[in-house]
């Protein structure tokens, strides 16, 4: 069984208690759902929606918790309409393990992306497109 970790903007450079819209995240989880449906995802925002009021204490253990699942999964999906501070750490985590990461996003020049994404797609869309199409029995380039 295959095994996603969906990683992607929670906060973003907001300066406030709030947090960026996560309607992303259903629809890529409908996407691999349909597609391959024996597929595990990972959601880490699941059971914490309201992580943004969690204390110190609590909101680091989420947060590690979440780290340590990466390396149980075999891709990561990163989701970046903007700059992620913690996504870039679950990336750096994923080229640590040798896990490969599916980056959809608009900043295909920044040097996070570039570095550590085995495939960068602009949006949600041109992913799907890809994913539902994608005859891959891996989720490595080869």
């Amino acid at each position: 069984m295959r095994k996603i970790f969906l990683a992607g903007v929670i906060q973003g450079s907001k300066r406030d208690d709030s947090i960026c819209p996560q309607d992303y995240r259903g629809r890529i989880i409908d996407l691999v759902r349909q597609v391959s449906p024996e597929t595990e995802i990972y959601n880490p925002l699941d059971g914490h929606e309201h992580s943004i009021s969690y204390d110190d204490d609590k909101g680091k253990a989420v947060f590690f918790e979440a780290i340590d699942k990466i390396g149980e999964c075999d891709l990561m999906i990163a989701y970046l309409p903007e700059a992620s501070l913690g996504t870039a750490i679950e990336m750096w985590e994923c080229h640590r393990l040798n896990i490969p990461v599916w980056t959809l996003t608009p900043m295909a020049k920044n040097w996070v992306v570039r570095f550590f994404s085995e495939r960068v797609f602009a949006d949600v869309e041109s992913f799907a497109a890809y994913y539902r199409n994608s005859r891959a029995t891996t989720f490595k380039e080869n």
